[in-house]
């Protein structure tokens, strides 16, 4: 249940998490909003189930270190994919 929940949750925080690893990236990512998005909640998912490995995931507070996980897991995929793309044309 508990990866449940975390995957609902990575769904809605996807495009937040997405951007926000968009703009730490230097350079023009050509992806779309919805590959933001899609890249965006894979990066939260696996950044949560990094920070649940590494017991980060229930702090007191709001959770920094997942945070910062699931934003640098996203930064990683969508900087992969924005030069799969570039490697395409």
């Amino acid at each position: 249940m508990r990866i449940f929940g975390m995957l609902l949750f990575a769904i809605l925080i996807g495009p937040l998490v997405g951007a926000l690893a968009r703009l730490i990236l230097p350079g023009k990512q050509d992806i779309s909003f919805f590959k933001t998005w899609g890249l965006g909640t894979l990066g939260a998912f696996v950044g949560g189930i990094v920070a649940l490995i590494l017991g980060l995931d229930s702090t007191s507070g709001i959770d920094w270190a997942q945070w910062i996980l699931q934003i640098i897991c996203a930064a990683v995929l969508i900087a992969a994919a924005s030069r799969s793309s570039l490697v395409r044309r």
